[in-house]
């Protein structure tokens, strides 16, 4: 078997033990679910078009503590298909102040062009109401046409304010070079318009618009594209 066919076991396995590990001695209670449904359609100088027609997320959480989450995506890269993957577990708030430790995989796979990546990032989050910070190490594999994956490691790294976030609308922005589905490098990010309408108590209305850019090596900075995102959330 290939090395890059045995990344994803291995991490898979390691967010598994991740999570055991701290879960094994409690007395464990949901205390939280959520899924969702999202739709993606992106504009950009490389490729032109790339299209999520379907991105779906389950996750649970437990004592108000630990939670796990994972997804799926399918769509269209060019002209391709692709697929991408993720799965994460995440512990807190810790010391009485919203720190969380995050631990999560990400597969982006375009499988007629036998490019498959896989992406680890242990993370560490201050989430607040109004402001918040994530940042970690990124520890990439990819594998081309069956080649040795080549090892890849970056700054990964969110930040994000909100304007107004109360029982009914959250409106804010976020800037980041990764999300559930994508882990870019360093000078790759998007800065991101998002908002969050509740309709219910237990149903959500997303709209996000991501400005994409590439770049930023001395002080220099180039527009890559446009994106939309849209979809519900349904929380209970």
């Amino acid at each position: 078997m290939t090395a890059y066919c045995r990344t994803p076991r291995f991490f898979f396995l390691l967010i598994v033990f991740f999570i055991a590990h701290n879960l094994s001695a409690l007395d464990l209670q949901i205390t939280g679910k959520e899924a969702g449904l999202d739709f993606r359609v992106e504009y950009n100088r490389a490729l032109l078009y790339s299209i999520d027609y379907l991105s779906s997320f389950a996750g649970v959480e437990l004592n108000n503590r630990y939670a796990f989450k994972s997804g799926f995506s399918l769509g269209d890269t060019g002209g391709g298909f692709d697929i991408k993957l993720f799965t994460q577990g995440k512990i807190g708030p810790l010391f009485r102040v919203p720190l969380h430790f995050t631990l999560a995989y990400l597969y982006n796979g375009l499988p007629g062009y036998e490019t498959h990546t896989h992406t680890i990032l242990p993370l560490a989050s201050l989430n607040g109401r109004w402001v918040g910070v994530t940042a970690g190490p990124g520890l990439r594999f990819t594998g081309f046409f069956g080649e040795s994956p080549v090892f890849e490691s970056m700054l990964s790294f969110s930040t994000y304010v909100n304007f107004i976030n109360n029982n009914v609308l959250r409106i804010g922005m976020r800037w980041a070079n990764f999300s559930d589905f994508f882990a870019g490098n360093m000078g790759s990010y998007s800065l991101c318009l998002n908002s969050l309408v509740r309709v219910s108590k237990q149903w959500a209305i997303i709209n996000d618009l991501e400005l994409l850019q590439s770049g930023s090596v001395v002080l220099a900075a180039n527009f890559y594209g446009l994106a939309y995102r849209g979809g519900v959330r349904v929380s209970w």
